[in-house]
């Protein structure tokens, strides 16, 4: 669901090794690559600059937009060289391309307590259903003539076509993800979200096929600052994580000016720094996904059950898989109709890849057959989607499982249902953010099997695209009970009150997967203690061999308070000072600092983390933390991509350096004879950040299947990322 594509794109020499040296030549930057046009947003230092002052030196460079509401700045459009000129003069802050974001009920609002807390009123003594409350939208658009969304729409901006009709894209390259978002928010018909009676504003910044640029996300942000809406979601993201990216920076403004800003955290799990932009928000409440429990298929190849049970993965959209799907399996390849001759009333496996998932399923329905699964073309499991529902069952097993059933050929197979507890998401990234190590996601909710409203009818869908939405139509219904609570506020009642998860060995989740947990709305709701923040990060510098950090504690209740922190669990080289016990009176706040002391030659790892227990009397509040030794085992290289750029035969390629790196270089080897092809590029001191650039068709190598060899160096450790691409300048 999630990816990185770019709008604006360099264009570099093929390089190729010296055969005498070994040494790598790289021109320098100037004639056509200089004077390349690109569009980027320049953040001024100061809120008095003269724009039009600052642009004098640079004739290249126009304004397109003016931002003053989420940024103190503009989005411009020039010469690359003047651009980068830019970034040189002492009243910018900071000047980033921009890029493109991509798009990446019923029985999970109940689950994090939204039924409960309807039974609740506020001190009007209207029921706690989201009304008065206004929910900004940033997606896709709404199809706002849904019979479960009619109620609920009140407005918006379509940013993509400038007019003020959000509805979804519809013909080619339709769109349903923001209608669905909307669902799970204030769906108030068949279905009931969250908050039914939430006033929902569309604002689709989010095009054809689902991606918009940075400037139109901008744009939507300005707009629902403007509106003066309570609660903006964004399910939306790229593949940087980074905490400066101009998104994460405007959601940042707008927490402060009083918008309570909810952001996915993506889906590029299970590893760790895989959260990307908006998600990376300091102030943002960051959302991961949680499979609520429920009964799972499970299929086996004995009649008995009495072998390895493998778990499936029911595709959204498709029929459902049930228990009474068992039968004869046989092997359908990748599915084309040729290779489904054999498949009437039998459950085909076929490989991922080549086709789409709806294709391979309307084959195999074609073709007889009674089921389909599906098995990854690499390792591990995945969710797959189909948009139109097909006419047989069909879900997703693991590349490992896969390849082992082909290789026994079972005659038959067996469909079992467990039940299985609440766990987080595979799919669902993790942090924590590079460059400041903070936790993130901050909570999770439901995101796996989530039913909701598309265009003119309802599907189930995966992803932290559904969690999100969760929590927005969960600060909905807090700011209806308690319109005077802050962003901050309600943040810190939504973690502090959150049930922390334990994975499959009965293990709690590390902070970075989980922030505080899963939500729990009806125990949100009560809140009235908060914390400042509400999770902590110690960075060690290795100057200091005590750390410490601040926190503000505020009891808004009636009556004084007694506090009491624990002693956290034993680490090797870490001890903890702070407040043994305190007491705020009705309505006061402190500040509290915590130290750690450390030992880092007793360390055994480069991230240490955990939570912090206060006991408010019988209560237990927990604050995540994290400890992070300088420079610890973050990729130094992530995200490659090699695609057919914007211009006929050329190709683009991108990744992203979360700390820059002392040396990076693509090596490209022959894939037949892993011949050394020469490099697609290689720089020392590359900065930090998404690295873009586009290769004309004469500077490419021949057609033909190459390893790319991606490495990155810095503080002494080397990545590499290896990956197979394609070269065919005939298409």
């Amino acid at each position: 669901m999630k990816r990185w594509l770019v709008v604006c794109l360099f264009v570099f020499s093929w390089l190729l090794e010296s055969p005498a040296s070994g040494e790598v030549r790289i021109p320098p930057l100037g004639g056509e690559f200089a004077e390349e046009r690109i569009i980027a947003i320049a953040l001024f230092n100061e809120t008095s600059v003269n724009r039009e002052n600052v642009l004098e030196k640079y004739p290249s460079l126009r304004v397109r937009k003016v931002f003053s509401h989420a940024l103190n700045g503009i989005s411009i459009e020039g010469r690359r060289k003047d651009v980068e000129q830019l970034k040189k003069d002492s009243r910018i802050a900071s000047v980033t391309e921009s890029t493109l974001y991509q798009a990446d009920i019923d029985n999970s609002v109940p689950f994090i307590g939204g039924d409960a807390i309807r039974g609740l009123f506020n001190k009007k003594n209207e029921r706690l259903t989201g009304r008065g409350v206004k929910v900004g939208i940033i997606d896709t658009g709404i199809d706002y003539q849904h019979r479960d969304l009619r109620r609920s729409y009140k407005g918006g901006y379509d940013i993509v076509d400038h007019d003020s009709d959000p509805m979804e894209t519809k013909g080619k390259n339709k769109t349903l993800h923001g209608t669905h978002v909307a669902g799970i928010i204030a769906a108030n018909g068949k279905l009931r979200g969250v908050a039914p009676e939430a006033e929902i504003y569309a604002y689709r910044a989010l095009g054809p096929g689902g991606s918009g640029t940075t400037e139109k996300v901008l744009q939507a942000i300005e707009m629902a600052i403007k509106d003066k809406v309570d609660v903006l979601n964004l399910s939306l993201g790229n593949s940087v994580n980074g905490p400066d990216l101009p998104i994460s920076l405007a959601l940042d403004r707008a927490v402060a000016l009083g918008i309570t800003c909810v952001a996915s955290n993506g889906n590029s799990g299970p590893d760790m720094w895989t959260v990307g932009s908006p998600g990376t928000s300091s102030r943002a409440i960051s959302v991961g996904a949680s499979t609520p429990p429920a009964k799972k298929p499970y299929i086996t190849t004995g009649l008995g059950g009495g072998r390895k049970s493998i778990p499936i993965y029911p595709i959204s959209g498709s029929k459902p898989w049930l228990a009474n799907y068992s039968g004869r399996l046989i092997d359908g390849d990748i599915g084309l109709p040729g290779q489904l001759k054999k498949a009437k009333n039998k459950i085909v496996l076929v490989k991922r890849g080549r086709i789409s998932f709806a294709e391979k399923i309307a084959n195999a329905a074609k073709a007889g057959a009674s089921a389909v699964l599906i098995y990854n073309n690499t390792k591990g499991s995945f969710y797959g989607k189909v948009e139109e529902k097909g006419e047989i069952p069909a879900a997703t097993l693991s590349g490992e499982e896969g390849e082992q059933l082909k290789k026994t050929k079972p005659f038959y197979i067996h469909t079992v249902m467990k039940a299985e507890k609440e766990l987080i998401a595979d799919f669902s990234s993790r942090g924590p953010v590079t460059s400041n190590w903070m936790i993130k996601p901050d909570i999770v909710a439901p995101g796996v099997g989530i039913n909701s409203t598309i265009p003119s009818g309802y599907l189930s869908l995966n992803g932290t695209s559904m969690a999100a939405p969760h929590i927005s139509g969960a600060c909905a219904l807090l700011k209806q009970a308690h319109p005077e609570w802050t962003p901050e506020q309600v943040k810190s009642a939504l973690m502090t009150t959150g049930i922390q998860l334990k994975n499959k060995q009965n293990q709690q989740y590390h902070t970075y997967e989980q922030g505080a947990g899963r939500v729990q709305l009806q125990q949100a709701v009560k809140a009235d203690t908060f914390f400042y923040p509400s999770s902590l990060t110690f960075r060690n510098d290795h100057k200091k061999k005590t750390l410490s950090a601040s926190i503000i504690v505020e009891n808004t209740g009636i009556a004084a308070k007694h506090y009491r922190f624990t002693q956290p669990g034993h680490q090797p080289g870490i001890v903890w000072k702070m407040p043994f016990s305190f007491t705020l009176q009705a309505k006061e706040k402190k500040k509290l600092t915590i130290e750690l002391s450390h030992d880092t030659r007793k360390r055994k790892t480069s991230i240490y983390d955990g939570r912090l227990t206060i006991l408010e009397g019988t209560k237990k509040i927990h604050l995540p933390y994290l400890y992070a030794i300088n420079e610890p085992q973050y990729p130094r290289v992530m995200g490659f991509e090699f695609v057919p750029g914007d211009s006929k035969s050329n190709y683009r390629y991108e990744l992203y350096l979360p700390g820059g790196a002392e040396e990076m270089g693509i090596a490209l080897y022959e894939k037949e004879s892993y011949r050394f092809a020469g490099f697609l590029d290689w720089s020392a001191n590359a900065p930090r950040g998404l690295i873009r650039k586009e290769i004309r068709k004469e500077k490419l190598p021949p057609n033909g299947a190459y390893i790319a060899i991606i490495y990155a160096k810095k503080a002494g450790r080397e990545d590499r990322i290896e990956r197979t691409i394609l070269i065919d300048l005939n298409k």
